[in-house]
């Protein structure tokens, strides 16, 4: 057994009390499928051929073990039915748990690589169509089985000739179940891929839906969607085919098998070696020989579909995350906040060019660092290589002389503070947003956290203050307000280093005063990395770090690097110049 079937059925261990018991009426209901013809045969020919003296009150009483039959046969029907499906669901619930708890181990690197809306597909639909198998899967091969076994034996004992013309087909059936049960696979696994790249096209619009109806690209975005739609329902058009095949074919060649032993049958009685109860009681258990072969048809679909789905989730599982705790990992605690790059060098993956090389660099304890440069140069994946959101090819990074790598990931993040340019706010409140730095902070906590931000005034002035509804990635908001709340976030977290990624960059000039103050207020006694856009917020850094494609290539403070005339120099009258063009 390979290690995905081995996981396949390990889904099935905590439930396997509910599981025994499905199978337990699943074998039942087989027994009463096959015991009910058996008393009609008994009716008809113990009772009424041979003309029981008693046949009256036993045809009632017969009529009584047959409502018996049928009452437990709908008692076993309905737990299936509804404890079997909930097993399911419940199966369904923990790969669902498994894999999007997989997902937040994965680095940054993978979410690069993978489309959002492809992802989705994978938590929902393909786990649900798990669910599907793992009910019904069990339950049809058993049912099968059993209806199969049983019908062949008492058929045979019935009339051997008969029975082995009805076994003639199974063959025939089975070679072509399975010749198009591969064609529906194929179909069914395209068609996953399909509905995913659907899913990703409807996130991508959605979420950039601002930007489309600013530049009126409605029809641009009908049309994407129309093309991923049409390409799905090609998709679907080749697996109904082979559907409609495989179903069709199956029905005709039992109703073939049927006028086979109707036909056969009759001769049979007009050679006086066959009676008709006999044919009437075959005919029953070619009606149950059918069945199997239809839940066989039944099964064939979820299996593809579920193994279709299995097959993704596992794709999804089985990427191992690039970043991970070392085995002897230690805990990061009592921080300082000195940060050291050691001949760092960093591309995004093998074959690629290097973005950063040779980088060596020395941040002190709560020193205020300003990092600049022109657009491109690696100043955010720099800094994302600190708290291990990428790892580094070459070199090593230390913080408090301790390598990144030795830490163990939770305590490295929980220890540093990250406020980006593009910031994610959560649906929900207010409250909830800031909460998000500490859990477990108090309401005054959060209030005290906004304080300093600068965002209790605008917080308060909203319908609903704190409790106020943000709605999705904080639309509701303005961008300085959103920052500020962002910004409160990390003074709730209240981490040694801070890290902001050109946080005042596409603000106005009045949230952008808002927003500075408040940072000027986290960054006390605080190891601090500023990524910076606009040179004029960071005159005031203790150090300016310059960074090109050929590493760090100045460093100073404002009236230093002024006066070296260099690269920093050039950027920051080139901006003087842009912004006095704005002024007249």
């Amino acid at each position: 057994m390979n290690s995905r079937a081995r996981k396949f059925l390990s889904y099935y261990k905590p439930y396997l009390g509910l599981f025994c018991a499905d199978m337990a009426c699943a074998i039942v209901v087989s027994a009463v499928t096959l015991a009910i013809p058996l008393v009609v045969r008994y009716i008809t020919k113990d009772l009424i051929e041979n003309h029981s003296p008693n046949a009256l009150s036993q045809i009632y009483v017969m009529g009584g073990v047959m409502l018996a039959l049928v009452a437990v046969n709908a008692i076993c029907h309905a737990f299936i039915d509804y404890k079997g499906h909930m097993m399911g669901a419940l199966m369904e619930r923990d790969m669902r748990n498994e894999l999007f708890e997989h997902c937040q181990k994965l680095s940054f690197k993978f979410y690069d690589e993978h489309r959002t809306g492809q992802l989705m597909t994978r938590i929902s639909n393909d786990t649900f169509d798990l669910a599907e198998l793992y009910h019904h899967g069990p339950e049809d091969i058993v049912i099968s089985l059993l209806n199969f076994i049983g019908a062949f034996v008492i058929l045979i004992n019935i009339n051997v000739k008969l029975g082995l013309i009805a076994f003639l087909f199974l063959p025939i059936m089975a070679i072509y179940g399975f010749y198009f049960s591969k064609k529906m696979h194929h179909a069914l696994r395209k068609s996953k891929n399909r509905i995913g790249d659907i899913n990703a096209q409807v996130e991508d619009s959605l979420a950039g839906i601002r930007v489309v109806k600013s530049f009126t690209n409605e029809e641009v975005e009908k049309k994407k969607f129309a093309y991923e739609n049409n390409r799905f329902v090609e998709s679907r058009r080749e697996g109904y085919k082979n559907e409609a095949k495989f179903y069709d074919g199956l029905i005709s060649l039992t109703q073939l098998m049927t006028v086979a032993v109707v036909i056969f049958g009759a001769a049979s009685i007009v050679k006086n070696s066959l009676d008709l109860a006999d044919l009437l009681t075959f005919l029953l258990y070619l009606v149950i020989l059918i069945e199997p072969i239809q839940r066989l048809g039944n099964f064939t679909r979820l299996y593809q579909e579920g193994v279709a789905g299995f097959n993704r989730f596992m794709e999804v599982l089985e990427v191992e995350p690039d970043i991970k705790n070392a085995s002897d990992a230690s805990e990061l605690t009592h921080v300082k906040g000195n940060i050291e790059f050691k001949n760092v060098s960093f591309k995004y993956r093998e074959g690629y060019e290097h973005v950063l090389k040779n980088i060596s660099l020395n941040i002190n304890v709560g020193e205020y660092v300003a990092l600049v440069g022109p657009s491109g140069v690696g100043k955010t994946t720099l800094c994302s290589l600190i708290p291990r959101f990428y790892e580094v090819s070459e070199g090593e990074i230390l913080i408090d002389n301790k390598n990144v790598r030795s830490l163990q990931l939770e305590s490295l993040r929980r220890n540093i503070g990250l406020v980006q340019q593009d910031v994610y706010l959560f649906a929900g409140t207010v409250s909830e947003n800031i909460r998000y730095g500490k859990l477990d902070a108090s309401d005054q906590e959060i209030i005290a956290a906004a304080k300093m931000a600068n965002a209790h005034e605008f917080i308060m002035s909203l319908p609903n203050g704190y409790a106020t509804d943000i709605g999705q990635r904080g639309v509701k908001l303005s961008g300085g307000q959103k920052q500020r709340l962002s910004v409160a976030r990390v003074f709730l977290k209240n981490p040694p280093i801070i890290i902001f990624d050109e946080a005042t960059s596409s603000l106005d000039n009045e949230s952008e005063k808002a927003v500075q103050d408040s940072l000027e207020k986290l960054i006390e006694n605080r190891t601090t990395i500023v990524i910076a856009h606009r040179l004029s917020t960071v005159r005031t850094a203790k150090r300016i770090l310059v960074l090109t494609d050929n590493g760090i290539e100045e460093q100073g403070t404002h009236k230093e690097l002024i006066a070296l005339n260099g690269t920093y120099a050039n950027l920051y009258n080139m901006q003087l110049r842009i912004q006095d063009t704005h002024n007249e």
